[in-house]
């Protein structure tokens, strides 16, 4: 039996690991990505640019709310399973039952997410947008809350 095992009973943040800790602070992370735009629109073209930049803010760069259920999925994942770590990780029961699997099938799924919400960054449009915005020679780019979640 580890020593971690024979903690007193109760909840303290003074038993809280380094890891579990670190857990929390990227579900954390993760939600605060929620706040930032995921999706802006550029193009090469000095004229698409320009158009662009006269276009109000939210049309050209999209939160992770209008973007695709892969996109906000991990983050909020991420973010539930800190949260479930670092309160139920001082309970020697949920240890051994499986707390620690959690966490690392929470990862996965969120990782998965991930790629697929790269994979479908262009979604969040509709066809008919997706069309035009690829003939008019625009890029759907990842923002600064994409590469943050």
């Amino acid at each position: 039996m580890s020593t971690r095992d024979r903690r007193k009973p109760g909840w303290s943040p003074a038993q809280v690991s380094w890891r579990e800790w670190l857990g929390l602070a990227a579900g954390l992370l993760a939600v605060a990505s929620l706040f930032l735009p995921w999706t802006q629109l550029s193009s090469a073209n000095p004229e698409v640019s320009a158009a662009l930049a006269e276009l109000p803010a939210e049309d050209v760069s999209r939160s992770v709310w209008k973007a695709t259920f892969f996109g906000w999925l991990a983050p909020l994942l991420v973010a539930i399973s800190g949260v479930c770590v670092v309160l139920l990780g001082q309970r020697p029961l949920l240890r051994r039952s499986g707390l620690p699997q959690l966490w690392l099938i929470a990862a996965s799924v969120a990782a998965c997410a991930t790629v697929l919400a790269w994979v479908f960054v262009e979604w969040q449009f509709g066809a008919e947008q997706r069309a035009f915005l690829a003939v008019s020679g625009v890029n759907f780019d990842a923002a600064s809350g994409r590469y943050l979640g």
